[in-house]
């Protein structure tokens, strides 16, 4: 029995992608016996080119199910079944991945079509699954949806079955996923290491840091290091001598030392990532009819931003929930280009500011409240996050709408004037990156405590 079936994912890094889409199809080697098709909310961001490719967006699985919830349907369809997927290695990661999460251990056998069709159906100019099938005169619809691949992957390996007459191929090419084998340095590293939130530094043998990176589980992070085939987490196995770390407790703080330490000490693995975390920015203007406008657009750092965002879909995001929570008008947010009055004025859910229906003044105190709530400029502030151990917190310091620093204080001890708070900051760098890490941060994280002063 086979479980043919095809995912579709959120792109991003290596092992912290998660499924958007599934489809599986059961498969007696004759006919289809069952099925299983969902979306699924990932949890995480879309990269824009995966919703470019997929046509697969953030409101399309609001509601969908998590993978939490049809993690049993996919281990029933799939119990004693051998799994089919054109690219199966990548298939298979995802899916094991997203049930360690669960900590569950899913193993299943697998065939990959990819490799099949290379022995069966030699010398093709594309063993991609839409340039194959197309030269096999495969009909195929909804491509790069997880139900029309799978489909097509379904009458793919039918005819690689007929092919492989004496089915030696086919029962040669079944496989566990082979496990990769860590080497004794990189088990003895990765049992030093700490399951705490912070930075880690991997180095040479000669002391020097030739990698930088954050996560909030540092040991399990450096095992996908040392487990990844891509280029680079190879290149780091051979020359990894030690990894140091330094616990942070909180994520932000992790997040502004690793961009800080990554600029000062310009590891060599660190090089090739974007110069900025952000690609995109909110302006606001004020049109001829004086109503604040507010728009998207690409991050120019000679222009006044609002706040800024790691790609245009998630600025998108951002102003779709604020034309709800503010009650603001799409035209007047860019959502809607129209000479007349949006959408959400016609079904009346618009105060009518596209028409001039609603006064300006009225319309720019909900935007200015947006603004306000979204940028720290000129504001004296301290976000108090998650310390090192249970009795401490960290702090951020803020002076003027300046990044000032961070530091750690211990809850017995009261901090009730600044210049107090002030002594404890370790001085950092302010700069356009760490002002998006702030902003996306207390986005994401709407319970941090901020004190205004």
């Amino acid at each position: 029995m086979y479980a043919i079936l095809d995912i579709e994912t959120t792109g991003g890094k290596y092992n912290e992608e998660g499924i958007t889409e599934v489809a599986i199809y059961k498969y007696d080697g004759h006919t289809v016996v069952d099925q299983f098709i969902s979306l699924i909310n990932p949890e995480r961001e879309i990269q824009p080119f995966v919703v470019n490719l997929t046509g697969i967006n953030s409101n399309m699985l609001r509601n969908a199910p998590k993978f939490y919830e049809i993690a049993k349907r996919i281990v029933e369809i799939t119990t004693d079944c051998i799994l089919v997927a054109h690219n199966a290695q990548f298939d298979y990661r995802i899916l094991c991945t997203e049930f360690r999460r669960l900590g569950f251990e899913y193993e299943r056998r697998t065939l990959c079509t990819v490799e099949l069709a290379k022995q069966l159906i030699p010398e093709q100019p594309s063993y991609s699954l839409g340039k194959l099938v197309r030269s096999l005169g495969i009909p195929v619809s909804d491509r790069h949806r997880a139900a029309g691949d799978a489909q097509a992957t379904v009458k793919l390996f039918k005819m690689l079955m007929a092919k492989d007459s004496t089915k030696t191929i086919i029962q040669n090419a079944v496989r566990l996923d082979p496990k990769y084998q860590l080497e004794p340095k990189h088990l003895d590293i990765i049992e030093s290491l700490p399951t705490a939130t912070g930075v880690y530094y991997i180095h040479k043998s000669d002391g020097e840091i030739i990698y930088i990176g954050k996560s909030k589980n540092i040991k399990r992070r450096i095992n996908q290091h040392f487990t990844s085939t891509n280029h680079k987490s190879k290149k780091i196995q051979q020359l990894v001598s030690t990894v140091t770390y330094e616990a942070t407790g909180s994520e932000l703080v992790a997040l502004l030392k690793e961009s800080e330490e990554i600029k000062r000490n310009k590891p060599i693995f660190n090089r090739a990532l974007r110069r900025t975390i952000f690609t995109h920015a909110l302006y606001s203007f004020t049109d001829a009819n004086n109503y604040l406008n507010l728009k998207i657009d690409i991050a120019d750092g000679r222009k006044k931003s609002i706040t800024t965002f790691s790609n245009r879909q998630s600025g998108k995001n951002f102003i779709t929930k604020a034309v709800e929570d503010y009650s603001l008008c799409q035209k007047l947010t860019g959502l809607y280009k129209t000479k007349t009055s949006c959408f959400n004025y016609d079904i009346k859910t618009c105060n009518g500011a596209c028409v001039q229906k609603e006064g300006p003044e009225a319309y720019n105190e909900r935007v200015e409240m947006l603004i306000d709530k979204n940028s720290y400029a000129n504001k004296n502030m301290v976000i108090i996050d998650k310390g090192r151990d249970i009795d401490e917190r960290s702090a951020i310091l803020i002076k003027n709408g300046v990044f000032k620093g961070l530091g750690f204080f211990n809850l017995n001890y009261q901090i009730n004037r600044i210049e107090v708070l002030e002594s404890i900051i370790t001085p950092m760098q302010n700069n356009r990156d760490t002002q998006h890490i702030i902003q996306s941060y207390l986005r994401k994280n709407k319970k941090v405590k901020q004190i205004i002063f």
